[in-house]
């Protein structure tokens, strides 16, 4: 699958979220000053997952006020996004992507290898969105523990 890099354009989505709504990239773009942190991971409510995703709930104030939104996006159903978001906090947007077209899409599917076995699926990623579309920093086989940490660091959000 081919990754995104810093100039390219991001391709657009349309996904339902956990909480009933949809989210649009283009839509989220359009309320920010920096850009938007579009985020995969591969499984709601596990260890991993909730690390990553509780670190940006408590990160979230400091990047809105740099500029930034932040969208995360897994290949579960709504209903298991809805019951992660309730009960971890978060406050914003979980997008449902059970097709996987937006992962492939942004070069988040795919092979991967973990403890000596290959399987296809989520490759932990991270992809900065600036307002005029283009990929501004693109990451890819993320740890979920520091991610977040490392990422405001390369973003200069306090």
């Amino acid at each position: 699958m081919p990754r995104l890099a810093p100039g390219d354009t991001a391709p657009d989505f349309r996904l339902p979220t956990a909480d009933g709504s949809e989210v649009a990239l283009g839509e989220l773009r359009a309320g920010t000053e920096r850009g938007v942190v579009v985020y995969f991971y591969p499984a709601a409510a596990t260890p991993g997952c909730t690390k990553e995703a509780c670190d940006f709930r408590d990160s979230l104030a400091a990047l809105r006020s740099a500029g930034y939104a932040v969208v995360g996006i897994s290949p579960d159903r709504v209903a298991k996004l809805a019951r992660f978001a309730e009960e971890e906090s978060l406050p914003f947007p979980l997008a449902s992507d059970p097709d996987h077209e937006v992962l492939e899409a942004y070069g988040a599917w795919g092979e991967k290898s973990s403890y000596g076995r290959t399987s296809v699926g989520v490759i932990r990623s991270t992809v900065v969105v600036g307002p005029d579309g283009t990929v501004t920093l693109a990451q890819y086989n993320v740890k979920a523990t520091g991610h977040v940490a490392r990422l405001r660091k390369e973003l200069g959000v306090g």
